[in-house]
């Protein structure tokens, strides 16, 4: 589109043909399809799913609620619908409602080209600024959604209230030929959504009882929890009647989905004065604990459990190796197992404790998820660890047992350097065995990762008792402290 054209004159000359915002949106995204683009490009996990949902729903010119639990990415999705609108609009030069120089809608703009003709002013409008976004809250009134009248405006134009210049228009109507979202949707008060109806429906706009016809031309994507869990309202019945479309999201299905949203949210990490490296068992472990998260006893599963404790806790995790390597001077380090502990202011902030949950508290749920994750993880790698066996049972893990009943201790610090932590860890000879062996394409980097892992995962199977030292932890034979003890 030639965007220098600067009158409605030119603009016909042109041939430009308008479209309304639905048409653009089915328009564009039948050239994606075609052409084989991804129309929601950063959203995984969704492309058998929610998106085909979606793009059936642009195709239809459906008003679309996406419904599902936080951090599914919802208002993230809507965001990206602009990138699926024309680049570039023409609208009537001052016109606070963008109006379409074809179909103008606002007493100003027919008022403008009823003056001036082919002559009138028109300005182009850049998709990113076609995009409107409002909080559902309780306080949200009609005035701010749609408009009310202004006796200001109506004492400077020395206008009488019954005069349609005096009307001062909320967000909708100046959200015109664009996208608008509402989040939170529940949240707003029933008689709000009630004046949402004729919008949805014939496109019209009323105003304390004016006789004003305001066809505006908006999409509407509306995002909403489950109303099970939003005890503060629901959705009316006849609104969700009016809405064209209504998808359900959900979380990532798999790790590996799981850890590609991390990474990509946490992409601004990289920037660090030391480089950080953070084996895959890591990233697996931290994913697998919000899995935990989404099945444990201790957690409200209608709040849900957001991506977003996986992403503040990925950050926490890079910075607790940042700040030992600051400390010990180094520009690179590796992310240990005790690192994960790091992580739990990020987890405990996320978290909706049922009152079990309470009970225990945030910090012990925090603690147990990532021993449920250790658990699940150890498993999928190693042999399994019976609780009972006979006397003379051979296990994959008695030389390792062996080696701490022949030691006092083994103490890991937690701010040693590197050097100092894989010496330490090498120490325990029958240990790197057994990780090489069952995990053979670890790599070097991350062997000390994968032999404390191993070390935590015997502490949690009852296999080695752990105690937290003034440094450090320290790892200890089970029966040996319990003889010591004695």
């Amino acid at each position: 589109m030639n965007t220098s054209l600067s009158t409605f004159g030119a603009l016909k000359a042109s041939g430009y043909q308008p479209k309304t915002i639905k048409t653009e949106l089915r328009d564009n995204l039948i050239l994606n399809i075609q052409a084989g683009r991804n129309s929601f490009p950063g959203m995984h996990g969704y492309e058998q799913t929610v998106i085909p949902q979606l793009e059936r729903a642009i195709l239809s010119k459906h008003n679309i609620n996406l419904l599902g639990l936080r951090g599914q990415g919802k208002t993230r999705i809507a965001r990206l619908m602009v990138n699926l609108l024309d680049e570039y609009i023409p609208y009537v030069a001052g016109s606070e409602m963008n109006d379409d120089p074809f179909q103008p809608i606002s007493r100003y703009a027919r008022d403008l080209i009823a003056e001036k003709g082919d002559d009138t002013p028109i300005s182009w409008l850049h998709r990113s600024e076609r995009f409107f976004e409002k909080l559902a809250t309780p306080d949200v009134t009609i005035a701010d959604l749609i408009g009310d009248i202004d006796p200001i405006k109506a004492a400077n134009l020395k206008l009488s209230y019954a005069d349609d210049r005096v009307i001062h228009f909320g967000m909708i109507p100046r959200a015109n030929r664009c996208l608008f979202v509402i989040n939170e949707l529940p949240d707003l008060q029933a008689r709000i959504q009630v004046a949402l109806f004729n919008m949805l429906e014939e496109g019209d706009v009323q105003i304390r009882g004016f006789k004003l016809r305001l066809p505006l031309d908006v999409h509407f994507v509306f995002t909403a929890n489950p109303e099970d869990y939003t005890n503060r309202g629901s959705i009316v019945t006849p609104l969700k009647d009016r809405i064209g479309s209504q998808i359900l999201t959900h979380y990532a299905p798999t790790i590996e989905i799981a850890k590609q949203i991390t990474q990509q949210e946490s992409a601004h990490l990289d920037q660090r004065l030391c480089t950080v490296h953070v084996p895959e068992l890591a990233k697996d472990i931290l994913e697998q604990i919000a899995f935990e998260a989404r099945e444990s006893e201790y957690i409200d599963q209608k709040s849900g459990v957001s991506a977003r404790m996986s992403i503040t806790a990925y950050e926490n995790l890079i910075s607790t190796a940042e700040r030992r390597a600051l400390m010990n001077n180094e520009t690179e380090t590796t992310v240990r197992y005790s690192d994960l502990l790091g992580m739990i202011p990020s987890l405990t902030g996320k978290m909706e404790l049922v009152y079990e949950g309470e009970q225990e508290g945030t910090s012990f749920v925090a603690e147990h998820l990532i021993s449920a994750a250790t658990k699940t993880l150890f498993l999928q790698s190693f042999p399994k660890i019976e609780k009972l066996k006979k006397q003379d049972q051979e296990t994959a893990y008695d030389e390792v047992l062996q080696w701490f009943f022949d030691a006092d201790e083994m103490e890991l610090l937690e701010e040693a350097p590197e050097k100092t932590h894989l010496k330490a860890l090498l120490a325990i000879k029958p240990l790197q065995t057994l990780v090489q062996h069952y995990c053979p394409n670890v790599t070097k980097a991350d062997l000390p990762f994968h032999m404390e892992f191993v070390l935590w995962a015997l502490v949690e199977f009852k296999q080695l008792s752990k105690k937290r030292t003034a440094a450090g932890l320290s790892f200890n034979d089970l029966y040996g402290e319990f003889l010591t003890g004695l």
